[in-house]
């Protein structure tokens, strides 16, 4: 005879779903100096973007399960490493240059919205769920990565002793031969903590798959933007704003991004952070059942739902 367990319904923690497109399409995210350079350098980059939309477009087409293609586009703006100009300044001058290549930008999203969110210390959060991937041979030498803010993708090679004694590291997912990559998370600690550039790119491929959330809850709910001004205090612009009222989800089934090609470090370091993150069971199970309701090949990898386009942009 089995005894009978009660709960109560409200102790039973409840996975809130989000709306989804079939791709999250990342056209474009440029640090402070590219804005220095004015509209001529948003006009260089949007123009080497522009000709592989539809390319990303119709491959992801071919993953809808026979369906109309539902695909949102987002633009990534840094205002958490050095705050510059203002939205009033730079907003309108980038929907501007995108327009003016064909392109059209759905959602517009503060990276400062990648630490902190409507007051929820969302990258915090995200480092709590950092599972790390012990590599071949572990001794339990190196510190954990929550005291280190340093985290691996294989085992360091010995730095004590004389040359006969040197080993190479072993990366821990190696195809034969190893790429060793050692990832700097953090700096400092408390209110002047500062999440590396890296990091924030983790949390922002996992915003833009639905799989991040709060006590169940999501996490940088989209604003829809009035049609007015924009203000002069990047603190003063919602961290996620929703530029077109018409447009398909902001999380999606898979992401692609497309960047120039001196992004592709930090890029290496988003998928081995993905892979040693371990992301709210509740959300992943919802995702992969909409998907099957859908008939939307989706791989069970999180690293194999991201994918990218590198140019040799400006």
């Amino acid at each position: 005879m089995t005894e009978a367990v009660f709960r109560e319904v409200t102790a039973e923690p409840r996975t809130q779903a989000v709306p989804l497109s079939h791709l999250s399409l990342e056209i474009g995210h440029l640090y402070a100096e590219d804005f220095d350079y004015g509209a001529a350098r948003l006009r260089a980059h949007f123009a080497h973007a522009r000709p592989w939309v539809d390319a990303v477009a119709a491959s992801a087409a071919l993953d809808t399960g026979g369906k109309r293609l539902r695909m949102s586009t987002c633009f990534l703006v840094d205002d958490y490493f050095s705050r510059f100009s203002s939205p009033a300044d730079v907003v309108p001058a980038l929907l501007a240059e995108a327009e003016r290549a064909g392109l059209a930008i759905d959602y517009l999203v503060r990276e400062s919205g990648c630490a902190e969110a409507d007051g929820f210390p969302l990258a915090r959060s995200v480092a709590h769920r950092l599972v790390e991937s012990p590599p071949r041979g572990s001794t339990g030498v190196r510190p954990p990565v929550t005291e280190t803010g340093w985290i691996a993708n294989s085992s360091r090679s010995p730095v004590a002793g004389a040359a006969p004694g040197w080993r190479p590291p072993h990366e821990t997912a190696a195809r034969r031969h190893s790429v060793f990559l050692d990832i700097e998370l953090w700096d400092g600690e408390g209110p002047g903590q500062t999440f590396s550039c890296a990091f924030l790119a983790a949390v922002w491929q996992l915003l833009r798959l639905g799989l991040l959330r709060n006590d169940g809850r999501p996490v940088l709910r989209p604003r829809l933007w009035d049609g007015g001004g924009f203000p002069q205090d990047w603190d003063d612009l919602p961290p996620l704003l929703q530029l077109n009222p018409a447009a398909p989800p902001f999380a999606a089934y898979r992401t692609c991004s497309l960047l120039p090609s001196r992004y592709l470090p930090v890029e290496h370091a988003v998928l081995v952070l993905l892979d040693q993150i371990e992301v709210d069971p509740g959300a992943l199970q919802q995702v992969a059942e909409r998907s099957a309701g859908e008939r939307v090949r989706l791989p069970e990898a999180i690293t194999d739902r991201t994918s990218y386009v590198f140019y040799p942009g400006p």
